[in-house]
């Protein structure tokens, strides 16, 4: 199924053209991946030899330096595709790959193939479930509050500990959902993104680990 769209990146100051569901699957990865700075979709063309319109990759992903080395990893040409279509084309796509290492390389990036095995993963599902909660506006007070009963409650911490906290009643809980959500999005509450969220995900303050 051919998708395109806009994704709305919070790295990116410019709307981000997708052309696959699996490529804005990836995007999603890439605006919650701490290591990387910014990301542009379709960043140049390359010219193949046969090919009249030449190569377009998906995505160009520039990087943070290491926090602990200041070591800056170089720049990643990503093509995002399903392994079925990998397959099914491999002969078609394997002068264009190759014509994409060697522009890569001269640019000095790294030039890779991404698939849904490494897009459709715990981590995602959970993001997608979180940014359900973005256009939420918790008070500054609320705010407080949350992390006044993080910081009293006993150690382990989870969602539904803080929530019990919080709320007493079932519109209280409606209440207070949310903004536990919001505040996970947002980093003023942490959780493990890899393991899949289930009834109850622990969670801790910003440097407690």
């Amino acid at each position: 199924l051919f998708v395109t769209g806009g994704f709305s990146s919070q790295k990116n100051k410019e709307m981000d053209g997708f052309e696959s569901l699996l490529e804005k699957e990836y995007l999603l990865l890439l605006d919650f991946d701490e290591t990387v700075a910014s990301f542009e979709t379709q960043p140049v063309r390359i010219p193949v030899s046969g090919v009249a319109n030449g190569y377009v990759p998906d995505v160009l992903v520039k990087f943070r330096p290491v926090p602990e080395s200041g070591e800056l990893r170089s720049p990643r040409l990503v093509e995002v595709k399903h392994t079925d279509d990998l397959k099914k084309n491999e002969i078609k796509y394997a002068k264009k790959f190759a014509a994409a290492h060697q522009y890569a390389e001269q640019q000095g990036w790294a030039f890779e193939v991404v698939d849904q095995t490494q897009i459709r993963t715990p981590r995602l599902t959970n993001l997608k479930f979180l940014r359900e909660y973005r256009n939420v506006e918790p008070l500054e007070s609320d705010v407080k509050r949350v992390l006044t009963k993080m910081k009293r409650l006993t150690e382990p911490v989870t969602s539904n500990s803080l929530l019990a906290a919080l709320a007493q009643t079932d519109d209280d809980r409606l209440y207070w959902l949310p903004v536990i959500w919001h505040m996970v999005l947002h980093k003023q509450l942490m959780v493990d993104l890899n393991q899949a969220f289930k009834n109850d995900v622990p969670l801790w303050l910003p440097g407690a680990l």
